[in-house]
């Protein structure tokens, strides 16, 4: 790994900056099962700050608007996660099928292969992947599934001719159930894999510190601590999580993540090096006289359930699930604030968004993971100009 100055600038930031489930049954509040489906609203397209996120909301806030512009390609089953390739493909794995696909820019779609060990049960199978940051040297792709034994991050080779090679282990051993199990991976700018997870249903795993569950790890390629983790022996980078399912990095490479609530309210937290978030002693705010970290912003659950996160130019997309809509979140000096939802339930439940190399966002559709009726075409990825 060599890597750049940015990078390294990075690193020592980081280095210096270190100093049992009752009222929830799945990705989102448990009332869920119970509740009607949320009534669309007209597209979101005159979307204002909603009052309900805990912040200092605007009237306008001066960031793009996404519109969409045509399916990528449909007819996907519960697509988790989207990465893109230097050629400009994007690798989708499906959680349900434990499938990997290829889809290039006009949607073309090409099976590079499968995990045959992926244990699919309720939100647990084939998750996150993230594209290594040599990939034009090593080709390599990291995976989060669940296996029979655990939730465990794995590499792959990515052959020549688009098909999968041998399996390495990375990191085993992060608690797993069929709920809780978080997923998601990135690299940041420092070279680093970050990786979240859920508390697998065990509330208290997530304030354990020698348990990976309900937690953000940070590691290098190869699954060791990364060195300067606030305990270099130990790959947590912060704790007292539920479910971290979404993370991006800044433009000063500060990382950002979006966690599942239970009962009243789902976060989006700016993450720091040894924070400790609160998770099951404190849900959404007030836990700062408990030596807590406060979300920067919280909604209800029923307006969220967040998923997927992606940054650009000064902007957070926020992907939600039972909330059927895309937030955007302006960023600016560390600092989250005017909440905009759009697309309200257009597309149903989303669960992933990401920049595409063209400058336009992919955005997954989740209709197919039983939570709600697939609509014709579900699931699919949809392009989303920013204008």
């Amino acid at each position: 790994m060599r890597p750049s100055s940015r990078a390294t600038a990075v690193a020592v930031a980081v280095a210096t900056a270190l100093v049992t489930l009752t009222a929830c049954s799945g990705e989102e509040s448990a009332q869920e099962a119970d509740s009607p489906v949320i009534t669309p609203s007209d597209g979101g397209s005159a979307a204002t700050t909603p009052a309900s996120p805990t912040g200092t909301p605007t009237t306008a806030a001066p960031a793009p608007v996404p519109e969409p512009t045509g399916d990528v390609t449909t007819g996907l089953e519960t697509p988790w996660d989207v990465a893109f390739l230097p050629d400009g493909r994007a690798v989708v794995p499906e959680r349900d099928t434990g499938d990997v696909l290829l889809v290039a820019a006009d949607g073309t779609t090409t099976d590079a292969g499968d995990f045959p060990e992926a244990e699919n049960e309720d939100e647990s199978g084939l998750l996150g992947v993230a594209v290594s940051p040599d990939f034009a040297q090593d080709r390599t792709l990291f995976f989060y599934l669940t296996t029979d034994e655990d939730n465990r991050v794995v590499r792959r080779v990515l052959d020549a001719d688009g098909t999968l090679g041998a399996q390495t282990d990375v990191l085993t051993g992060i608690p797993s159930a069929n709920r809780h199990d978080g997923g998601r991976l990135t690299f940041g700018p420092d070279g680093m894999l970050y990786v979240s997870t859920g508390d697998a249903g065990e509330e208290g795993l997530a304030q354990d510190a020698d348990s990976l569950a309900g937690k953000i790890l940070r590691v290098t390629p190869d699954g060791a601590p990364a060195p300067d983790n606030p305990d270099p022996t130990s790959p947590v980078l912060s704790m007292g999580h539920r479910n971290v399912q979404g993370l991006a990095f800044d433009d000063d490479g500060r990382l950002w993540a979006t966690e599942f609530g239970a009962d009243t309210a789902d976060e989006l937290n700016l993450v720091e090096p040894g924070g400790n978030y609160g998770w099951p002693e404190v849900e959404g705010t007030g836990g700062t006289d408990r030596g807590f970290v406060d979300p920067q912003l919280t909604w209800p659950t029923d307006e969220a359930s967040p998923s997927g996160l992606a940054y650009t130019d000064g902007t957070l997309w926020m992907a939600a699930l039972r909330g059927e809509r895309l937030w955007r979140v302006s960023v600016a000096d560390g600092r989250a604030s005017d909440p905009t939802a759009y697309l309200t339930g257009t597309y149903g439940r989303l669960r992933q968004v990401r920049p595409a190399p063209d400058g336009s966002l992919w955005l997954l559709t989740n209709n197919t993971d039983g939570r709600v009726e697939p609509r014709p075409g579900d699931d699919r990825i949809v392009r989303l100009a920013l204008r």
